[in-house]
């Protein structure tokens, strides 16, 4: 599983110089990053990239509100394979009949996309789970009506925030998940309250495990109170050891057997 960071974590030092913070990203080990609102900002972003060996796999654009052509066109400028559609109104995830249509869109989404050579995806929030359909999360009936070409970055903070276990959800998603975001605190929905991966409460390491066909897990932090290349150089310092201790205890177990 490959570990990039969601450039929206960084947007104030983004705004106020792309190439450094670009290149304060790599100094901190980060290999691949997730773009957002990367239309407006391709050329920089893509020069900024490729001097700086990153790649960006995924990439946020409002998709279902905005150019699709623009929005795969720069993807396409800046490497990314999939566009993912970042938000969609909580007022539409009330009924299986506007889920159904927020599909649809998608789904249309992606048949553009597919000219391009760029596959779509759907990033949840915490509301697409807090909405219940005959039982079922807004998020899982979405995805009834999805084509198997839509895939799903599920947002395993906010979906524990909306009530649901997202170990449990990522076994039943099963492989329609390829990208996962990865963001601690104590799942509140206060953006500050949010900390490095690794010091709040989310079961990290379980999440992680259960993405089994995640291609990239991406740490976020939608806002923090502290000096956020601390939290974001503390998050991959987890994540990296986390593998660490895995594989030594793999090792350790196929000498013992």
């Amino acid at each position: 599983m490959r570990y990039a960071l969601q450039l929206y974590t960084v947007r104030d030092a983004l705004t106020a110089d792309l190439p450094g913070t670009v290149a304060r990203v790599a100094e901190i080990g980060y290999t691949a990053v997730e773009p957002y609102n990367f239309v407006a900002t391709v050329d920089q972003l893509e020069a900024a990239l490729r001097e700086h060996g990153l790649v960006a796999p995924s990439g946020h654009a409002p998709l279902l509100g905005a150019d699709q052509e623009e929005i795969f066109g720069a993807a396409k400028q800046l490497g990314i394979e999939t566009v993912i559609d970042p938000h969609v109104d909580r007022a539409c995830w009330q009924n299986a009949k506007d889920i159904a249509r927020t599909a649809e869109a998608l789904n249309a989404a992606a048949a553009a996309g597919a000219k391009h050579g760029i596959r779509v995806g759907y990033h949840n929030h915490e509301f697409e789970l807090q909405s219940r359909i005959d039982g079922r999360s807004g998020l899982e009936v979405l995805v009834d009506h999805l084509d198997d070409a839509v895939v799903l970055e599920v947002d395993t903070y906010w979906a524990a925030v909306g009530g649901e276990d997202p170990v449990e959800l990522l076994r039943r998603l099963g492989d329609r998940v390829r990208f996962i975001h990865i963001k601690d605190g104590p799942l509140t929905t206060e953006d500050k309250d949010q900390v490095a991966v690794g010091s709040g409460a989310m079961p990290i390491r379980d999440v992680l495990a259960a993405g089994s066909s995640v291609e990239t897990a991406v740490v976020e932090l939608d806002d923090f109170t502290g000096d956020i290349f601390t939290a974001v150089a503390d998050s991959l310092t987890y994540l990296t050891s986390a593998d660490d201790t895995s594989s030594a205890t793999e090792t350790a177990n196929g000498a013992t057997r």
